[in-house]
């Protein structure tokens, strides 16, 4: 139980701190823009069961394949996606962080 809620808080406060470091001056505006990069956890709904707390998203889901990861990454290279493409890979090395400490 502790594994999935420890998840969904990192969600918000990882991108929190990001922003808070990166974005000193507008840190609000790109919290919220990050947070609102949960929304690719909408590709969940695609999978049967929709929520399994046993598997790893990435690799599994559409908007978390290794196709959408190089998508993001292009998306954080230039500056004005740059708070999107930092956003979405935020959540994927959370994502990340959530399989490996699954395995263990």
């Amino acid at each position: 139980m502790l594994r999935p809620v420890l998840h969904l808080v990192l969600h918000v406060a990882a991108p929190a701190l990001v922003a808070r470091l990166a974005w000193r001056a507008h840190w609000l505006r790109a919290w919220l823009v990050m947070l609102a990069t949960m929304v690719v956890d909408l590709d969940h709904v695609l999978a049967r069961p929709t929520y399994d707390a046993h598997r790893c998203s990435i690799g599994v889901h559409p908007l978390h394949s290794y196709p959408a990861l190089v998508a993001y990454l292009l998306l954080a290279v230039w500056p004005r996606t740059r708070l999107l493409g930092v956003g979405l890979l935020l959540h994927m090395a959370l994502d990340v962080i959530d399989c490996v400490w699954m395995r263990l």
